[in-house]
């Protein structure tokens, strides 16, 4: 899809040239970067989902299988 964008003078340059010394067209180089920036802001939208739903359930272990868990750790472990 072709698009249109405004960027300062100064970004525009420098990415042209990291687009040569990496040796990809401008249109590659905007569509990593992008996609790049996009994804890392969908992870913060899962953390923010998850942080919503620890907000209001309790996230701790039931004592029983926390208990199991560690004699578990203890016989697994030659330390």
């Amino acid at each position: 899809m072709k698009t249109a964008i405004s960027i300062p003078d100064n970004v525009y340059e420098s990415a042209e040239k990291l687009a040569s010394r990496l040796g990809q067209s401008r249109s590659q180089l905007y569509t990593k970067a992008l996609s790049s920036y996009v994804d890392k802001h969908n992870d913060k939208h899962v953390t923010a989902k998850l942080n919503q739903v620890y907000d209001s359930e309790d996230s701790q272990l039931d004592p029983v299988i926390l208990k199991l868990q560690s004699q578990s750790q203890l016989k697994n472990n030659p330390w």
